[in-house]
């Protein structure tokens, strides 16, 4: 199974050259010196292959990410402007370590353990005596069997949207497709917005369970952020021009219990720094899905935004 999650680096940060392998890079995987299991193994308790990870290549996750549909437009009080706010915020998600189990590596019947050691309500985004992690946590992230990080040529889509800028053609939905496809950053991913507490829990564990038992490929959530506000779970397709992929993944989330709005959003955007209200007037949701109660067996409506058109 292709790996999904082209994960989404923080826009601006560059991803790996044009790699081979299907799937979704969430972020640089670089290893962290000290992980949870040596930390947990200090204080003589024992805990399995979830090691805190400095910007986990494997399932990138920004706690703010998506945090633009939200946040207002237009420009703040130091200069810059909301989106490059979240840009930088994505960035210092991704590097900071991660929270991260790894079915490829950690037997399934752990998941439950880890899932009630580190909720993602509690666990805080610096670190907190009184949260299961005294350290920054930049996302907490479930990465199935079949998972192989795969970003495509991040640094080489980035180059041509700079040259794309600077030669004044125009910039269309059309144009961040074809820059997409050209450079293989194909990932994205589904989002959803919950309050700290038991539902945003609850959804988190439901999700982990069917990226362990291979229903979805990979996700993440962000944890707790010092101001409060909603929490973001993404949860990555290795292809958002792969229509009936996305929708796969859509009745995957719905079938774990997930009944709030999902919106659908491909990694290019985020890599280029493209959120709500930008300078171009692109909108970076293409889908958005609406659980429905009963009538569709999928569980769900699903709109292409762009075309304002009902999928399901």
């Amino acid at each position: 199974m292709a790996a999904a999650a082209a994960a989404v680096a923080g826009a601006g940060r560059g991803g790996g050259g044009g790699g081979g392998g299907g799937g979704a890079d969430p972020g640089p995987e670089r290893s962290r010196a000290r992980s949870w299991a040596s930390a947990e193994r200090s204080e003589n308790r024992r805990i399995v292959c979830y090691p805190l990870r400095r910007g986990a290549t494997e399932a990138r996750m920004e706690p703010g990410e998506e945090l633009e549909e939200e946040d207002s437009a237009g420009g703040r009080e130091d200069g810059f402007t909301a989106a490059e706010h979240l840009a930088a915020e994505a960035m210092a998600a991704d590097m900071d370590p991660w929270l991260v189990f790894d079915a490829r590596t950690t037997p399934a019947t752990e998941l439950d353990a880890w899932l009630a050691k580190y909720p993602p309500s509690q666990v805080t985004r610096y670190g907190d005596p009184g949260s299961p992690n005294s350290e920054p946590v930049g996302w907490i992230a479930a990465y199935g069997q079949g998972y192989t990080p795969n970003s495509g040529d991040v640094q080489g889509l980035q180059a041509a949207w700079e040259a794309l800028q600077t030669g004044g053609r125009p910039i269309t939905p059309g144009t961040l497709r074809q820059l997409a496809i050209t450079h293989q950053v194909l990932s994205g991913k589904w989002l959803m917005h919950l309050a700290p507490g038991f539902k945003l829990d609850h959804a988190w564990a439901g999700i982990a369970r069917a990226v362990v038992e291979g229903r979805l490929q990979v996700a993440k959530v962000s944890p707790r952020a010092r101001e409060g506000g909603r929490q973001v779970i993404c949860v990555y397709t290795d292809d958002f021009t792969d229509r009936l992929g996305v929708l796969e993944a859509d009745s995957a989330i719905r079938a774990a219990g997930i009944k709030c709005l999902l919106t659908y959003k491909p990694d290019v955007y985020t890599y280029l720094g493209i959120y709500r209200a930008n300078r171009w007037h692109l909108c970076p949701t293409l889908y958005e899905s609406r659980f429905q109660l009963g009538g569709n067996a999928r569980g769900s409506r699903v709109l292409d935004r762009a075309n304002n058109v009902e999928l399901t």
